[in-house]
Order: structure tokens, then sequence, then C-alpha cells
């Protein structure tokens, strides 16, 4: 299948929202989201605005999509800048993965993943792009690690379910 990937634009607000939302409902999205889908639908337009202004644009967070030959918004993934807030080393931390379930296991979130990566080291001073994966994930896991994502030993609560746990991934930026 081909696929348009790109980087989100305030004026696509609508069509991040509309995925967004629909991430939220999916079955997976209990070990997969802190968000609900109610937090999702109270958001005003301008927060999503916001959601969708690129870092490169003074936005917080990066979101890449792909959409498929219609158009249609199938896949995303957020990429937050952490570069600035004294992180050590500066980093982007990758949140909000999802995929529509019919576009599973077709190659397409690797796809995501490596241009959504490779966006972090053309327009960003990031030294690594980390992620956190829930315990109860082994399958997110495990396709993080075809990735060359790497355990950190780093582990926290999950913020819904502090009982739970997530462990922190990262790929550390290519030396040229």
């Amino acid at each position: 299948m081909d696929y348009k990937i790109g980087t989100a634009r305030p004026e696509d607000w609508a069509r991040l929202r509309e995925l967004r939302l629909d991430a939220l409902r999916d079955p997976v999205a209990r070990v997969a989201f802190i968000e609900t889908y109610e937090d999702g639908l109270e958001r005003s337009e301008e927060s999503w605005r916001r959601r969708a202004t690129p870092i490169t644009e003074g936005g917080a967070s990066t979101t890449v999509f792909a959409a498929d030959a219609d158009g249609s918004w199938v896949a995303m993934l957020a990429l937050l800048d952490e570069t600035a807030d004294g992180t050590v080393p500066p980093q982007l931390h990758i949140v909000g993965v999802y995929t529509r379930p019919e576009y599973r296991g077709t190659g397409l979130a690797e796809e995501l993943f490596r241009t959504a990566v490779n966006w972090a080291w053309d327009n960003t001073g990031a030294e690594r792009v980390r992620l956190w994966v829930h315990g109860d994930n082994p399958r997110a896991r495990a396709f993080y690690a075809r990735l060359g994502f790497t355990p950190t030993g780093q582990t926290m609560a999950f913020p819904p379910r502090p009982d739970e746990t997530e462990y922190e991934l990262a790929m550390e930026r290519p030396q040229s």
C-alpha cells in the first residue's frame, strides 16, 4: 500500500482529533494511553491546534502521521520536545503511538517510526529518542526492540494505575 507520511500542522487539528479519539476508544488504549476518551473530547479546538504545531515552529511536540491513498489519517505518533528542559542527554519522547487496526501488520508502523526518528535527528539537537512501554504490552515492546530501541533499565509506575509498570526504551543518535 502507498502511504503519505507527514507532520501535522495547526490546520490539521480536526484530523488529528479524529484519529486521537479513535485511538482512545481502541481496546488496547488501557495500556497505551494515559489520556481517556472523555479527556480528549473536552479539549478545545485551540488545544488541538497547539498539539498540531510542530517543534520547528515553536510547538511542544511534532505529530508524524500516515495517510492512506484517500487522505484519511491511519496512523500517528508524537515526538515531545525534551531538548530544552535540562534533560541530559537532550531527547525527544515518543508518545501517542496509534495505528488503525486494519493497518496493523502491514509495515506502516515501522515506516512511521523510521520517518519520525529520522525527523528527530534532522530537525533537533536531540541525542536520543525515548519511549515508555507498559509491562502488559509485550507486542509493542517486541516491535520497539526490532526498530532498535533498547531498555534503559528505568521503570516507573503507570500514572493511571500505579500498581502497573512501564519500561523506558531508548535509541541513541547515530554517530556521524
